[in-house]
């Protein structure tokens, strides 16, 4: 059966409309056959859906898949064990779906293999696709080192490109979004955080300089830090400051840290994919019954 997906606009005059932006990120657009609408398109209609299988022990190295497709294999009796976290989530997800009602979901915060690994299991779980809106800017430019160039060359229009992106996953329902720290950096692009919920997935910047020391090749271009592990974490002590502020706009924070806490772990390595999924679903059930009796509260008697 094939997968009909909200459209996105089909050129790339729609996806980066502004008449005034450089030659360079015209010639970029007219290097790559493909626009933001023909990838979406792409992705939705012909990716295969994703199994999950987060380790308990360890989180998945890719950083770099875009979309994934609502899972519906069947779990088989003799897995039941094994993922009894994963039905676990999915149980929780299945229990506040008719109240989110399509609502699309924005993760924010740093990059890390964390905050990937839980967009694509809460997208399985609720039953929603998955973008990275980091990676659709880069495809849209023509690759990652088209993107590089793109941002180093005109500052304002790979933010304006970043803005479009958002805008048009806004759009839609039933997604979830790894959102880029271009997200946080306008009052425009937190607005658009708005027409879905949005949650802070605070991890440690110790994990996360260790991971990006370990495989930095993983990253975004526009995302690549350099150096050893004591620069890679002075970079993103920097970079943490100055996304902060946005970071705190969210609807709620799911603290890695507080989760380890909450549940007894001595080791912030020993939580899991599931663990934090399962917290962020709660964040969620909590968000959409106070807007449930909000909602009730403005009714006339």
């Amino acid at each position: 059966m094939e997968i009909t997906a909200p459209l996105i606009p089909t050129i790339y005059s729609s996806v980066f409309p502004n008449p005034q932006f450089s030659s360079r990120l015209l010639h970029i657009h007219a290097r790559s056959s493909r626009s933001l609408s023909t990838i979406v398109k792409h992705k939705l209609r012909f990716q295969r859906p994703s199994v999950f299988t987060a380790s308990r022990t360890s989180f998945p190295k890719s950083l770099a898949t875009t979309c994934s497709l609502p899972n519906e294999a069947t779990t088989s009796v003799s897995k039941v064990a094994v993922d009894e976290p994963s039905l676990t989530v999915k149980k929780k997800a299945a229990d506040i779906s008719s109240d989110l009602k399509g609502t699309s979901i924005f993760l924010v915060g740093m990059k890390s293999s964390m905050k990937t690994s839980l967009g694509k299991l809460l997208a399985d779980a609720l039953r929603y696709y998955y973008f990275d809106s980091d990676s659709l800017v880069e495809e849209a430019a023509g690759g990652a080192s088209a993107a590089k160039s793109f941002r180093e060359t005109d500052e304002k229009g790979f933010r304006e490109s970043e803005t479009e992106v958002l805008k048009q996953l806004s759009s839609m329902g039933r997604l979830v979004v790894c959102a880029g720290d271009g997200a946080v950096q306008s009052s425009t692009n937190l607005a658009l955080l708005r027409h879905g919920i949005s949650l802070w997935v605070d991890v440690p910047l110790e994990m996360v300089a260790r991971e990006m020391s370990e495989d930095n090749s993983q990253l975004p271009a526009s995302e690549m830090v350099s150096g050893d592990h004591l620069e890679v974490l002075t970079q993103l002590v920097a970079t943490y400051e100055e996304m902060r502020g946005g970071y705190a706009t969210a609807d709620a924070t799911i603290s890695l840290q507080k989760v380890a806490s909450m549940l007894g772990y001595d080791e912030l390595d020993s939580v899991t994919t599931e663990d934090m999924t399962l917290e962020v679903l709660k964040e969620i059930e909590k968000l959409t019954r106070v807007k449930k009796m909000m909602e009730e509260a403005a009714r006339p008697f």
